[in-house]
């Protein structure tokens, strides 16, 4: 049994993961999620802002003194979107070094996609081969197909944060969702033509847009990862929810149940490109997973 920390920064939130792992099995000893919005003003600037980077740091203080607590053996610190895109990522990979003592990984869209694979299909049971994995980030959007192993990858840069940033700052008016929702069909033009995704026989969707739309489809009364794992969202159901939530005033989306407040401002985007990928490449479903990058990376490092 090895206890390792993974620590995954994206350009919404700074997750950690402290796991006990032998063999296939990954056991939790500690799970959490904050966030940071890293990525704010990226999309623009070309670069981190002090603001973020502070409220990023402050996060990963806290996950370093659990780490501590916790005895992990190893740690691994990956960022993804937002740091590949900042011309100032120097300012955030010193300030991780400076934090839990190790070099953080600005992975590529590849590797980040690699990750997401490994996290999501590990331990989920009664899907059909080949799958289509789908991670949607805050900067950035990692489609997979594989059946024991990746086949075919890439990352495209559409994300909740980076559209809501583009197109929804002046709020979800017919324009801005036609702006955004061409912004998404040019990016799964780019991914057509890389990976087959006619051949998937399920679509896996991972991450926070994911979960929450999986949340509000099953009407739970508070975020549940049990209930969550493994639920099987209709098509139809995917672009109700969609069209709703970019209907909906902030404070009637904060208002839903299994919303974390740091989603309600990018909820709709996130919900947007969940629909045109179901739509896009004919699925009927999408089984969600509550495994994904985070677990990639815990995995990896116990190997």
């Amino acid at each position: 049994m090895t206890r390792v920390a993974a620590i995954d920064c994206g350009t919404n939130s700074v997750r950690l993961l402290v796991a006990d792992i032998s063999g296939d099995e990954l056991v939790d000893v500690e799970r959490r999620m904050e966030i940071v919005r890293l990525g704010e003003g990226v999309d623009r600037t070309g670069r981190l802002s002090p603001e973020a980077l502070e409220r990023t740091f402050t996060a990963m203080r806290g996950y370093a003194k659990l780490i501590r607590e916790h005895g992990a053996e190893r740690v691994r610190v990956v960022a993804t979107s937002a740091t590949r895109d900042a011309a100032n990522r120097d300012d955030f990979t010193g300030g991780v070094r400076e934090i839990f003592g190790v070099e953080p990984e600005v992975v590529t869209g590849a590797e980040e996609a690699h990750l997401s694979f490994l996290g999501a299909t590990a331990g989920l049971t009664g899907v059909a081969s080949p799958v289509l994995v789908v991670d949607i980030g805050g900067g950035s959007t990692e489609f997979v197909l594989g059946a024991a192993d990746v086949d075919s990858a890439i990352s495209v840069d559409i994300g909740c944060v980076r559209l809501t940033e583009r197109h929804f700052a002046g709020g979800a008016t017919p324009q801005a969702v036609a702006g955004a929702t061409a912004d998404i069909e040019a990016a799964l033009d780019r991914v057509s033509g890389a990976v087959p995704a006619s051949r998937a026989h399920t679509l896996i969707g991972l991450a926070g847009s994911v979960t929450t739309v999986a949340g509000i489809a099953l009407d739970l009364p508070a975020y549940d990862p049990a209930r969550i794992h493994g639920s099987r969202i209709p098509a139809a159901r995917v672009h109700e929810i969609s069209q709703r939530l970019l209907a909906m005033s902030h404070d009637e989306r904060a208002a839903i149940p299994v919303m974390h407040p740091g989603r309600v401002d990018v909820i709709g985007a996130g919900a947007l490109i969940l629909d045109r990928i179901v739509t896009r490449f004919g699925f009927a479903e999408v089984v969600v997973s509550e495994h994904d990058i985070l677990d990639g990376i815990a995995r990896g490092l116990a190997s």
